[in-house]
């Protein structure tokens, strides 16, 4: 072979190096307990040629092991999860991964999550109600550095940011007692933990939960925990 020829072919494997590179993919981490929701986002998501799904978690905890093994580009996260929130997540994200991009991708638009979670740390906050096209592009602005809302969300914080003299939403107050047991919840206690811990019965703690979910507008405990954090009855650290 010629020196001429050995020039073009090092010449096209560089070409074709820069080519490789310039097309990587956005690896994406995705985590939502539920599989045929989470097996829909992937679809789309895989679908687009510059996204590739890397991994899939089904908690909280699992995606952060898979955050710190894989440490993809973006992790797409739902809210409510078992054994961590996507709060938490993003919370940890933040604190360990700084380059790492956290769209937060959930059915809830509730103002007290929205703002728990960026104040967490997280890039982009989107509606699984979205059309997936909108969903694609919020993962590419949240990978390029930008912030991604989706149009309702960002409606309601402007509504919030022009009324912010206006009287806030007014939820009745918690009792002592029902905040102890909203604690004590928080902690992953169960009805009886609880009630053993709290000296009074399993009955008796399922009446004030009932009491505090009423209250507080939610159908969980989980629900009652976040949203209690978000107002700030509870510490931020027990989500």
């Amino acid at each position: 072979m010629s020196r001429q020829s050995k020039n073009l072919t090092n010449l096209s494997v560089t070409n074709n190096q820069m080519e490789n590179l310039m097309s990587k993919p956005i690896h994406v981490l995705l985590a939502d307990d539920h599989a045929v929701v989470r097996a829909g986002i992937r679809q789309f998501l895989d679908h687009a040629p510059d996204i590739t799904v890397i991994a899939e978690a089904d908690d909280g905890a699992m995606a952060m092991q898979l955050i710190e093994r894989h440490k993809p580009d973006v992790a797409v996260l739902d809210i409510q999860m078992p054994k961590a929130t996507g709060i938490k997540v993003t919370r940890w994200v933040r604190a360990n991964f700084r380059d790492i991009g956290v769209l937060i991708l959930t059915a809830y638009d509730d103002d007290p999550y929205v703002m728990a979670v960026l104040q967490a740390g997280a890039n982009g906050y989107v509606l699984k109600t979205a059309a997936p096209a909108d969903i694609v592009q919020a993962v590419h602005d949240v990978y390029e550095g930008k912030s991604a809302l989706d149009p309702v969300v960002a409606q309601k914080l402007m509504s919030q940011i022009a009324n912010s003299n206006a009287p806030q939403p007014n939820y009745e107050t918690l009792t002592d007692r029902e905040l102890e047991v909203l604690r004590l919840a928080g902690k992953g206690f169960t009805n009886k933990a609880i009630g053993v811990q709290l000296g009074i019965s399993d009955r008796t703690v399922q009446g004030h939960l009932a009491k505090t979910y009423s209250k507080l507008q939610v159908g969980s405990r989980t629900e009652a925990v976040m949203k209690a954090v978000a107002l700030g009855l509870m510490a931020t650290e027990i989500i």
